[in-house]
């Protein structure tokens, strides 16, 4: 925003409800006075024609009297395109006024007879002469066609593309201009006699009057299918210069006879242009012009711009160089400059509701003085208080370190979704029928209370494909306090393979207006409802032979099927109620066991996905009916081996459906190139004047479009199997996490985790997709929290960034890693994302760990027996070092006193220690760097390499005894340790 704005020195409203544009306004002596001073011409589209002369504001006794500004106002009846100025008669070289309807053109002289009384001059209209014409016109532009002088002749622009040529009161000649499609600006060069446009291509054209003269194929419209007759002279640019952009406006100023410029008024750029269309210089626009004026300028070489723009703001450029910026009232659509008798230089401007201004750009200077303040004696008390309070103040605003104020969405807002019991009669799914069975529909109800004033809000719902709902977005009205609303809509499925899950999201937006903030702070509200399994799957008879089957273990006698799944049991054909089977609407069965004898259940399957949500309800309703009944000791748990071939079966699937479809858009992109490449050589033969055969290229077109259309097909059809097959590995990763957090008694916080981590993804995308996103998050858990040691630990999150996530070659680093998890799951890892996840506990803890307290980490493939058996080295060192003692003591014939015993046990065991922590980091260090060649090397290796290992080190330990047990005295004994350390290294 400019710090000054326009002065007013003169303004008027036209009408009321009129519109105004570009060239609906003019400035010039239209009525031929002898002071030469300018008038204001103004037309509008509603057809009224009004004529001012303006003059500076003065206040009389009677008011403002601008209504002796305006010296004419005619109704045309017809809408008025644009207003010109020029000696357009002939035989005369007076001013008169061409007016621009859409089909007629007429000519007026205006003239003014002096008054004899005190109401002053009268002024009148005449018709000279006018023309109809045939087409719609556009725009028009005048100046000396063909270089005759001392009169003006009309080019009029027709909105399918004609220009039609008039020399004064006949009508000359029209040209179609090629190519074209529809108008845009119009000017005329009078230094290159040439015709400037620019096209809807977005680009310069400049056609020379001589060439439309002499253009006789563009007299009439052509077919661009029909070949070009011979004989005839084709309409051509004399050049071109591409834009990129639509052009506002075309200005050739002309106040200077060494100007040779061409300015063109872009969407976003400047242009300015020689007359032979090289660019001169361009300006980049950093905001949306509405219009401009090129004027001229006192420094040579220079020239100066008006720039109106959209933010009410007038711009005046040397060249390229903001001189002057100021503020007008409104955007203007048309800029004049103008010569009044009381100021020279006036900027007069037009908005498109038909605000009239003419104003100047300066300053008015300031008489604004600062008023005295009274001298009063500082109470410093008050003053110490007032800070106090504002200390406090701004220590309560620093606890928040939130700018926007703490969410009262509990408080304000309160959504609940309740589920139908029964499926809607009838149903509203899109598919009614799959295999002959009905597709259900159940209805959700949704109210929101609220407890504060609402304005707006906006309900999203969201559910798993393949389902879908009725309607997906609500617009609600605005709420009172206390008020609620209800929306109402159906779920049903949409597709021929079963969801993922039967769960859905409300999400309530909405602003609640603050004191600082009237607009209101955005808040999201969510809420989620779960569907009933009857809405995807109706009973059926148990099937007695499938090919998955788990097994789920508890500690209670098996509960009857019919009491946890009452809805099947009406349809169910087993009375004993231990085997229930579900039958899914696109297709696949599941059956569900409970055994007699012991307490378990089995769910068996032909589809390994289509278990996970008879499992998961299974669980849930289990879990809720011994709940009720008060059993606190319930327990379940899964004692099979993990399927983990049946579910990288899936993984598989999913893999090659994702490289098939990188192969199909290869493909595409392939022909899709060839069949554009002949497209050209098509082209081109056809353009050419002498007609060359085709070489069967129409043969190779269609056969490329046939590929085309075809690959197209197909690769479509592979997304649509992509999806199903995506929904159906979230299905098999969920019954995955499910089995592993029965089979390791995972807590919900470690089960969310791990379900995090197996499920990174709710969608696949061409750029990022399901296998190098959860191989990625594996990778993390087994670098961090199921790491061997804490020392890959602390590398792992010392090393910064990580490669590129992108479509791997195949799915075996994935399969390892994820097998690699179950293991190190299985040996006792714990899922948690502090860092002090892998800190190894003591043996010495590990044996008083009681019956519910915290488990210890075992270590993995090699590191698994490297702890225990640093600990019993230690112990059976120090055993082996008693022992040779007591047996050289047997062995001595002199035995020492009780104080030299006594001092050679003490300085033996200080030696034991020094040893002992020294042989401890040694092990240590030791069994880091031998980890990582065990794990490359087989079992059995290890093993072997293990044993040869005790047996080094029980030799070294006698040796160790032997040299402890030695005759020399203590206090020698501890000198040499310190200088020979080697002997206690063995």
């Amino acid at each position: 925003m400019s710090l000054f704005k326009a002065r007013d020195w003169w303004s008027a409203t036209l009408g009321e409800g009129e519109e105004f544009d570009q060239g609906c306004m003019c400035v010039g002596d239209v009525d031929n006075s002898a002071t030469g001073h300018d008038k204001v011409v103004v037309g509008s589209y509603m057809g009224m024609l009004r004529i001012f002369s303006p003059h500076s504001a003065k206040v009389s006794e009677g008011g403002q009297d601008s209504a002796e500004a305006q010296l004419l106002e005619v109704h045309l009846q017809n809408a008025i395109i644009q207003v010109e100025l020029g000696k357009f008669v002939s035989c005369s070289d007076l001013l008169h006024l061409a007016v621009l309807h859409p089909r007629k053109l007429s000519v007026f002289s205006v003239f003014g007879t002096a008054g004899n009384v005190e109401h002053g001059d009268q002024y009148q209209i005449k018709l000279v002469y006018e023309h109809n014409l045939q087409r719609t016109a556009c725009n028009m532009t005048y100046g000396t066609f063909g270089g005759v002088t001392g009169h003006h002749s009309l080019c009029i622009q027709s909105m399918d593309g004609m220009l039609m040529f008039f020399e004064q009161d006949s009508y000359s000649f029209g040209r179609f201009l090629p190519g074209f499609l529809i108008p845009g600006p119009l000017a005329h060069n009078s230094r290159t006699d040439s015709f400037l446009t620019v096209s809807s291509a977005r680009q310069l054209e400049s056609y020379k009057y001589e060439t439309l003269a002499v253009a006789t194929e563009a007299e009439s419209r052509q077919d661009p299918d029909q070949p070009p007759k011979t004989g005839i002279k084709k309409l051509t640019p004399d050049w071109t210069l591409v834009l990129g952009e639509q052009a506002l406006d075309i200005s050739v100023p002309s106040f200077s006879h060494s100007s040779s410029s061409i300015f063109v008024l872009g969407e976003r750029n400047l242009y300015c242009l020689r007359d032979n269309g090289q660019i001169y210089f361009m300006k980049k626009l950093e905001f949306n012009p509405s219009c401009f004026l090129p004027y001229a300028s006192l420094t040579d070489g220079t020239t100066n711009l008006l720039l109106g723009n959209h933010t009410n703001m007038l711009l005046v450029y040397q060249d390229v160089t903001l001189k002057w910026a100021a503020q007008l009232a409104f955007v203007p659509v048309a800029l004049r400059v103008a010569n009044f008798p009381d100021l020279k230089g006036a900027v007069v401007s037009l908005s498109w509701d038909g605000h009239l201004l003419c104003s100047y750009m300066g300053t008015d200077p300031s008489f604004f003085s600062t008023p005295k303040v009274d001298a009063r004696e500082v109470d410093y008390e008050q003053a110490d208080a007032e800070m106090k309070r504002l200390q406090k103040f701004i220590r309560e605003a620093g606890r928040t370190q939130d700018i926007l104020p703490k969410g009262e969405s509990e408080k304000d807002l309160t959504v609940t979704a309740c589920v139908s019991p029964d499926m809607d009669i009838p149903s509203r799914a899109l598919i009614q029928d799959m295999d002959d069975f009905p597709v259900p529909s159940v209805t959700v109800r949704v109210t929101v209370k609220a407890r504060s004033p609402l304005a707006s809000s906006k309900l999203t719902v969201g559910v798993q494909p393949p389902l879908a709902v009725t309607e997906d977005q609500f617009a609600l009205e605005p709420l009172g306090v206390g008020s609620s609303t209800a929306v109402v809509f159906s779920v049903f499925l949409n597709g021929r393979y079963p969801p993922a899950d039967l769960t859905g999201d409300l999400t309530l937006s909405y602003s609640s207006p603050t004191e600082f903030n009237p607009k209101g702070v955005p808040h999201v509200v969510q809420c989620q409802f779960a569907l009933p399994l009857a809405l995807v799957c109706t009973a059926t008879s148990p099937s007695k032979s499938s090919t998955f089957k788990i097994t789920v273990d508890t500690n209670q006698p098996p509960v009857d099927l019919a009491t946890i799944f009452p809805e099947f049991a009406a349809q169910s054909e087993d009375n004993e109620g231990n085997s229930l089977a579900f039958r899914f609407l696109p297709g696949g069965l599941v059956t569900v066991l409970a055994s007699k004898t012991s307490l378990r259940y089995r769910i068996q399957s032909d589809a390994f996905e289509d278990m996970w949500l008879v499992a998961k309800e299974l669980v849930h309703r289990v879990d809720i009916h011994f709940s009720k009944l008060g059993v606190d000791d319930f327990k379940k748990s899964f004692s099979g081996p993990l399927p983990l071939k049946d579910y990288f079966l899936s993984v598989d699937h999913h893999f090659l459906l994702r490289v098939s479809t990188q192969k199909y858009q290869d493909l595409l992109s392939e022909r899709a190139a060839q069949f554009r490449a002949i497209q050209r050589r098509l082209l081109t033969r056809f353009k050419d004047k002498t007609p060359a055969p085709l070489q069967n290229l129409d043969t190779l077109l269609d056969a490329t479009y046939t590929q085309v259309m075809t690959l197209a097909e197909a690769a479509e059809e592979n997304v649509c199997q992509l999806e199903e097959a995506f929904v159906r590995l979230r299905s098999s990763t969920q019954l995955l996490v499910l089995l592993l957090s029965l089979w390791q008694g995972l807590t919900p916080e470690q089960t969310n985790i791990l379900e995090a981590t197996m499920l990174p993804l709710l969608h696949d995308t061409p750029q990022l997709g399901w296998e190098e996103s959860c191989d990625a998050a594996v990778s993390h858990l087994l670098r961090t929290c199921l790491s061997r040691s804490p020392k890959d630990q602390a590398t792992t999150l010392a090393q910064a960034g990580g490669p590129v996530l992108g479509l791997p070659r195949d799915t075996a680093r994935l399969k390892k890693h994820i097998t690699l998890l179950c293991e190190r799951l299985a040996k006792g890892g714990r899922l948690t994302l502090a860092s002090e996840a892998n800190v190894q506990v003591p043996a010495q803890v590990q044996n008083l760990v009681a019956p519910g307290g915290v488990e210890p980490i075992a270590e993995l493939a090699g590191d698994e027996t490297e702890e225990p058996e640093d600990a019993t080295k230690f112990i059976k060192k120090k055993q082996s070092s008693k022992k040779v003692k007591k047996d050289k003591d047997k062995k001595v014939p002199s035995e020492p006193t009780e104080g030299a015993v006594r001092e050679e046990e003490g300085a033996a065991g200080e030696v034991k220690k020094k040893e002992s922590s020294k042989e401890k980091k040694d092990t240590r260090k030791e069994s880091s760097r031998e980890a990582k060649e065990e794990a490359k090397k087989e079992s059995s290796s290890s093993a072997a390499s293990s044993k040869e290992k005790k047996e080094r080190e029980k030799e070294a330990s006698k040796e160790a005894g032997d040299k402890k047990v030695s005759k020399k005295t203590s206090a020698g004994k501890v000198k040499e340790k310190k200088k020979n350390p080697e002997a206690g290294e063995a």
